[in-house]
C-alpha cells in the first residue's frame, strides 16, 4: 500500500523486496528494510526531534562519504535514496536529500525542511580553505533559528554554532531561497539536477 508523503503532488511508494533487489541487488534490499523498520518505529514516536535526530543518525551510520568522481564517475551526480543505499555511500547531496525525504516521510512538514549549499571552511577556525558542501536544515517554527543535520559531524547543531559554513542559498520542494526571505526567491524547478532527481525516482517507483 503507499506511504503517507505528499510531496509537490508525488506519494512515496512502498517498493517490494523483490523491486528493490531487481533494482539495486541484495545490498540496497538490506538497507531498504533497515530504512522501513526505522520508518515503522519513528511512526510510533510523536517527537519529531526524536525523528529528526534518529534520521540524521540513521544515514551518518550507514553511508560513507564517497566522491561522485570516485562512486560515479561523473562530476557532479545526485543519487536517488535508493541509489544510496545501494552503493552504501554517497556525497554531501545524496545524505541531505535521503534525510529530507525521509523526514517528509514521516510527516515533517515541507516548510520546516530546507537544503542548503554553504561554503565549509576546512582546517580550522583561522582557515580560509573552503569547499562547496550540502546540510539539511531543521526549522522547528519559521522564525527560529535552525538545525543543521551534515554528514561531517555526527551531533546536530543550532546554526549558530557552525561558523565554519557559510551559506549561499536553500532550497526544497516548494523552491530556492537566496537571502534571509520568508518565500522562495524562485522555483525549485530552475534546478536541473533536482528534476532529473525526481525522474529517477518515479522511474524507480519510489515516487508515483
Amino acid at each position: 500500500m503507499p506511504l503517507l508523503l505528499a510531496l509537490a503532488g508525488l506519494v512515496l511508494a512502498e517498493l517490494s523486496a523483490e523491486r528493490v533487489q531487481q533494482l539495486y541487488g541484495v545490498q540496497a534490499l538490506r538497507v531498504y528494510r533497515d530504512w522501513q523498520q526505522l520508518l515503522l518505529q519513528l511512526r510510533r514516536d510523536s517527537n519529531e526531534i526524536n525523528r529528526v535526530q534518529n534520521v540524521n543518525q540513521f544515514f551518518n551510520q550507514k553511508l560513507k562519504y564517497v566522491e561522485d568522481t570516485d562512486l560515479w564517475r561523473q562530476a557532479d551526480y545526485w543519487a536517488t535514496p535508493l541509489e544510496s543505499m545501494a552503493k552504501g555511500a554517497g556525497d554531501c547531496e545524496d545524505f541531505a536529500l535521503a534525510k529530507y525525504f525521509t523526514l517528509r516521510e514521516l510527516g515533517v512538514a515541507p516548510q520546516k525542511l530546507r537544503m542548503i549549499y554553504v561554503r565549509a571552511r576546512i582546517g580550522g577556525p583561522a582557515s580560509t580553505i573552503t569547499q562547496a558542501h550540502m546540510v539539511l536544515a531543521y526549522y522547528a517554527e519559521p522564525t527560529v533559528e535552525p538545525l543543521v543535520l551534515d554528514n561531517l559531524i555526527s551531533s546536530i547543531k543550532p546554526a549558530s554554532q557552525r561558523s565554519d559554513l557559510q551559506p549561499v542559498f536553500s532550497f526544497n520542494a516548494d523552491g530556492i531561497w537566496v537571502g534571509a526571505g520568508a518565500a522562495p526567491n524562485s522555483s525549485v524547478d530552475r534546478l536541473t539536477r533536482w528534476r532529473q532527481l525526481i525522474d529517477k525516482m518515479k522511474a524507480e517507483g519510489f515516487i508515483t
